[in-house]
């Protein structure tokens, strides 16, 4: 919902359909296998539990969506439009989850600057607006001291 939302306010030309299909092929993943936080040491266990998941459900006797497993590696590994700013979103969403509630993960967590710019940087290219609004409010954490600045 958070992807067309986001498309609709930026007017962004992208195939809605597909976005879709890609958002809820991404969930079921995580669903299935759990999210991992963002800034976790390794996050590669999660990305292999993910792809398990859609092997099984791909392979299931009542799956009717031929194109699932495709669906979700367009949406892991594309670099299509419609696959950025899922991707986008998906950062965006606990990002905006630590700005509302004062960076208590990220203090908890003793998340940077750096970690947090790092992990968004992929979003200047395709969604610059995005990403200057991302890094106004990096700064704006550092300046409250959510975030340490390294």
């Amino acid at each position: 919902m958070a992807c067309w939302a986001l498309a609709n306010y930026f007017k962004l030309d992208l195939n809605i359909e597909t976005l879709l299909k890609l958002a809820l092929v991404h969930d079921l993943g995580e669903i299935d296998a759990g999210d991992t936080f963002l800034y976790a040491k390794d996050r590669t266990a999660a990305h292999h539990a993910e792809r398990q998941c859609l092997q099984r459900l791909a392979g299931h006797p009542g799956n009717t969506i031929s194109d699932l497993t495709e669906l979700w590696e367009v949406q892991e590994l594309g670099h299509s439009k419609e696959a950025t700013l899922l991707k986008t979103v998906d950062r965006l969403l606990p990002f905006l989850l630590n700005i509302s509630n004062e960076g208590k993960p990220w203090k908890e967590n003793n998340v940077t600057k750096s970690q947090v710019s790092g992990a968004h940087a992929f979003i200047a290219e395709t969604f610059p607006e995005i990403h200057q609004w991302v890094m106004h409010n990096i700064d704006e954490a550092v300046a409250k001291g959510w975030l340490s600045d390294d």
